[in-house]
């Protein structure tokens, strides 16, 4: 998918005809197809979506694929210095389902040092969606939790329901209750705000376990 994803942006960079496009995106075939599905004047309005500036579609960087081991697996390097961060998380998210869970990092380099455009991030991409992580925000954490380190609330708090037969459960705004692995982490603000759910006990907030909430 990744080989066809590469093959898109250089038919979007060099053809401009609709009906050409269209020809060209039938050209790469059903799964393409199936994964990004037709959409728009060109059909490939699915594809176009995970480039930050669909008007000069680019990931900036080169994607190079090695060839696949005994298993079929196959190691693949993104790299370039003007790297599109949230538009490769989307492809890999959307193209890659096979190779999730992964992650990669990135950093800034500039030949100008100036103040906010050092440092750089990491991406984690599940099945459940991608998240960011930037050394700025860490930093912030980091020291937030070291001047109120004695607060046992700096990490936040998660709702429990005990239950007889599962033990607790924890909520989570988009499912309900379940496993802790899962549970929305709320600011102490949040939760004095939250609208509790009625469940058949009474559920209670709980102070989050710094290394869960940090991850």
């Amino acid at each position: 998918m990744l080989s066809l994803a590469v093959k898109a942006i250089d038919i979007l960079d060099t053809v401009s005809d609709d009906e050409d496009l269209k020809l060209s995106f039938d050209a790469l075939g059903v799964r393409f197809g199936e994964v990004f599905p037709a959409k728009g004047p060109n059909a490939f309005g699915s594809f176009l979506d995970l480039i930050d500036d669909p008007a000069h579609p680019s990931l900036g960087c080169d994607i190079d694929i090695e060839e696949p081991d005994t298993e079929g697996r196959c190691a693949v390097t993104f790299s370039g210095e003007q790297v599109e961060v949230e538009a490769v998380a989307r492809l890999i998210f959307t193209a890659c389902k096979s190779a999730l869970p992964c992650a990669f990092e990135w950093a800034h380099g500039m030949d100008r040092l100036r103040v906010g455009e050092f440092g750089g991030g990491c991406v984690v991409i599940t099945v459940a969606g991608i998240d960011y992580h930037n050394t700025r925000d860490i930093l912030d954490r980091a020291i937030t939790r070291t001047i109120a380190e004695s607060d046992e609330a700096v990490d936040g708090f998660v709702l429990a329901l005990a239950d007889q037969e599962h033990g607790l459960s924890f909520w989570n705004n988009d499912h309900g209750f379940g496993r802790l692995g899962l549970a929305t982490v709320f600011s102490e603000d949040e939760a004095a705000r939250f609208d509790k759910p009625i469940a058949h006990s009474e559920p209670e907030w709980l102070a989050m376990p710094a290394p869960l909430a940090f991850s």
